[in-house]
């Protein structure tokens, strides 16, 4: 080992933890007035905030909860949702953001596993609770959320309802300090097969991965995205990766915030209007929603600013959203990399150029933010050159990815084989250091021999102006072993068939975007294309579909 120079700090120094309460601490300096503000229905001041963070951590407290129990929410995104994110880590527990939109089955697995000890429970998942209660095998105390008037309800080891319990509490706690490696937060990613897999952050990461955040969208001028001066509402999921770890970089800033509730799109144009919003986040199919929603229609969206993550974003939604006044900016990220990894950036050479050459960065994963490391292998483990056309699987480091998998050391071990997170991702790095995502490597479409990019494929497929929605899947051929199948959702009143889609390809044949292999034979026009529990498109499930489809002849389908 290297023998570097180490001086013993002097008698007395304070040795600084990295804590989540020293996020907290810094909005409320910087803007005490800034508010939090909860649908149509309540707003307060960051003081009201930090108040309300020492009321919940005296509730859970007074309950019995401990340091280093883990306390589960089953809530929407709310006032609530942000409080929780600081309180119960804040305390020494856990917070395990719940995927509400998992079946009855996974969600028990999921609070069994992570062995929850008390449970938040909005209301509108009462009756999902109660479904699987006496199976949960570690749960002692529940502890009601609800916007209703009632402040009740029939769950088990019920110790209150949460605004009532908060103003019986005291507005003081003393956080403790404690190791910086504590674990904070957990919550469970899905894959294609099995159980759900529980990712966890500590206190060290979290906060490490919001000054990285916050550097990132606010000091890049070519693509800066978030100021003190923004109004901030998130419309991804809270349970998904902390809404990828934003809220606490907004209220470190002392940024008003916004949270929706329930997903609603004319609540949320609603509150865009009224309380004027200037950034957000969100995969494409909830931008795609949003913009098909009643209240969205004619409405000019100018200074609205959107990452654009969790899946690829394509140029047709990208000039449809800039045609309404949004700027989009792509980032790169997975539940187990906390999970900003990289986001666009347009460097001075490439601002110098066309507009064309800087939307094509705009919307490609972008340059690793500070602290992360990228590279790509192949097979066996051997680095591949970073020449952005050589293709390999995209693996990371950076001080703020999950260390593993909760209780699955096997799985944990395959995830960091070679001492690199691996993503399952198939990718190009260039000279730039930009990493431009091909494809998911189990999405791969092996034809004849050469591989095909479902996600350029979707791009390409999406500029037809008939084509609202696209996934494209690889399905079994007995020549070719796979070929390409196109799952298309079109606009009000347009059609469009196979030979059509062939006839939209053809130029980005002739351009050598693609070979002409690659143009899907055939297609099916649905109403709706299958979405994973976070928005994103849900592949198993289209390739089942499809096979079930094509088993009974369906007319859906059509073929060249």
């Amino acid at each position: 080992m290297l023998q570097t120079r180490v001086i013993a700090p002097a008698e007395g120094a304070y040795q600084f933890p990295l804590l989540i309460k020293r996020l907290l601490l810094s909005g409320s300096r910087y803007e005490k007035t800034r508010e939090i503000v909860y649908r149509d229905q309540l707003r307060f001041s960051y003081l009201t905030l930090n108040e309300r963070i020492a009321r919940l951590a005296n509730v859970l407290t007074a309950a019995g909860v401990k340091a280093g129990d883990t306390v589960a929410v089953m809530d929407w995104d709310s006032h609530r949702y942000l409080e929780c994110m600081f309180a119960i880590p804040m305390i020494g527990a856990v917070v395990h953001t719940i995927n509400v939109r998992l079946s009855p089955e996974q969600i028990l697995y999921t609070m069994n596993h992570a062995e929850d000890r008390f449970v938040l429970v909005n209301s509108d998942f009462v009756g999902l609770y109660q479904a699987i209660a006496g199976q949960l095998t570690t749960v002692e105390k529940t502890l009601l959320l609800t916007d209703a008037e009632s402040k009740t309800a029939d769950l088990p080891n019920l110790v209150g309802e949460y605004e009532q319990l908060l103003a019986a509490a005291s507005p003081v706690y003393d956080f403790p300090d404690f190791d910086e490696n504590s674990v904070a937060t957990t919550f469970y990613t899905t894959g294609t097969t099995g159980n759900p897999k529980g990712v966890y952050f500590t206190h060290r990461q979290l906060v490490l991965h919001t000054l990285a955040a916050a550097s990132v969208t606010g000091s890049i001028d070519s693509v800066r995205l978030l100021g003190s001066n923004d109004v901030y509402m998130p419309i991804t999921p809270m349970f998904h990766v902390h809404a990828w770890g934003i809220p606490y970089v907004a209220t470190m800033l002392g940024i008003k915030q916004v949270y929706p509730g329930r997903y609603e799109p004319e609540m949320m144009c609603q509150l865009w209007r009224n309380e004027k919003v200037t950034f957000s986040h969100c995969v494409p199919t909830i931008l795609q929603m949003l913009l098909n929603a009643k209240g969205a229609q004619d409405q000019d969206f100018g200074g609205w600013k959107i990452i654009i993550g969790g899946s690829a974003l394509n140029r047709a939604l990208y000039e449809a959203a800039k045609a309404r006044g949004i700027q989009l900016t792509a980032a790169y990220g997975m539940s187990e990399t906390c999970p900003l990894v990289s986001a666009a950036h347009l460097n001075d050479e490439l601002l110098a150029g066309s507009e064309d050459e800087c939307i094509t960065y705009r919307i490609k994963a972008g340059v690793p933010v500070p602290l992360v490391e990228t590279a790509i292998v192949d097979g066996e483990g051997n680095f591949l050159p970073n020449d952005g056309e050589t293709q390999g699987e995209l693996v990371l480091r950076a001080p703020w990815l999950t260390m593993g998998y909760f209780r699955e050391p096997q799985k944990g071990a395959e995830l960091w084989q070679g001492g690199w997170l691996h993503t399952g991702d198939v990718a190009t790095l260039d000279s730039m250091g930009v990493i431009d995502i091909r494809d998911r490597i189990k999405d791969v479409i092996k034809t004849g021999g050469e591989w095909i990019s479902s996600l350029e494929l979707e791009d390409l497929i999406s500029r037809h102006p008939a084509i609202r929605e696209v996934a494209v899947v690889g399905v079994a051929d007995p020549q070719w072993g796979e070929r390409p199948f196109a799952l298309l959702v079109v606009h009000e009143n347009q059609v469009i068939d196979a030979k059509a889609l062939k006839e939209h390809l053809k130029p980005f044949v002739e351009l050598g975007h693609i070979n002409k292999w690659a143009i899907p034979s055939q297609i099916a026009l649905v109403t709706e294309i299958p979405k994973t529990s976070v928005g994103k498109l849900d592949k198993k499930r289209i390739r089942l579909d499809i096979t079930q489809w094509q088993a009974s002849n369906s007319t859906f389908l059509s073929t060249l």
